[in-house]
């Protein structure tokens, strides 16, 4: 697995199997987070299939699809809730990982400047500055 460090709680993947959840366990992680949508993988990684694996293994599971077109934001306030709401570590993947790495930033624009989350996301090997507009925006948009 390829698990990059977003926050001391926050990391994210590309796509993970399910024989990986029991590692995930001993790694501190307590929630998975499935960006993927069923449409780009194979049967055996749909998220049901994901989530019977990840809850055999103890671990909480939430299914919350991105695309471009889908990355709304109740979706965003699903990722960041899911992450407040654990009690330890949480993985989000998608297929390369930016995906998961693109709902933190922009799920946590109200709360952290444009360059703290773009060196967050630049710590983990996402470089993301094309996204700063939208960030400044959000910001701005949740302080009105």
């Amino acid at each position: 697995m390829d698990i990059r460090e977003i926050t001391t709680r926050y990391y994210v993947a590309p796509q993970i199997g399910a024989e990986d959840f029991e590692t995930l366990k001993s790694q501190g992680f307590t929630c998975v987070i499935c960006n993927r949508p069923d449409e780009e993988i194979p049967a055996s990684h749909h998220a049901a299939a994901m989530e019977a694996a990840a809850k055999a293994a103890g671990l909480a599971f939430v299914i919350n699809p991105l695309t471009h077109d889908t990355m709304t934001d109740d979706r965003l306030a699903l990722q960041r809730s899911t992450l407040e709401g654990a009690e330890g570590k949480v993985l989000a993947y998608c297929a390369s990982g930016t995906r998961s790495t693109v709902a933190w930033v922009l799920g946590h624009a109200d709360s952290a400047s444009a360059d703290e989350l773009l060196e967050a996301a630049a710590q983990g090997g996402y470089h993301l500055d094309a996204l700063r507009g939208r960030i400044e925006f959000l910001a701005s948009r949740k302080s009105d």
